[in-house]
């Protein structure tokens, strides 16, 4: 697949992703976080916050990747 392609469909999978893992996460906040403390909310927030960074960044090195040579 061509760099083009790749970035083409990265951008994609990348908005799907964070659509999916925002709601993901907010669900699983208002059900476990809230209401439980400011430090369980904290840590909460802050995890969900960083969670996505690992998924983007492989998508993001993969769509980076030169294209073959002829």
């Amino acid at each position: 697949m061509r760099q083009r392609a790749r970035k083409f469909v990265g951008m994609i999978v990348t908005v799907l992703f964070m659509i999916v893992y925002a709601l993901v996460a907010m669900a699983i906040g208002g059900n476990y976080a809230v209401g439980n403390g400011i430090f369980v909310e904290l840590a909460y927030y802050i995890t969900a916050g960083l969670l996505w960074l690992p998924v983007v960044m492989v998508l993001i090195l993969w769509m980076a990747k030169p294209d073959p040579s002829p």
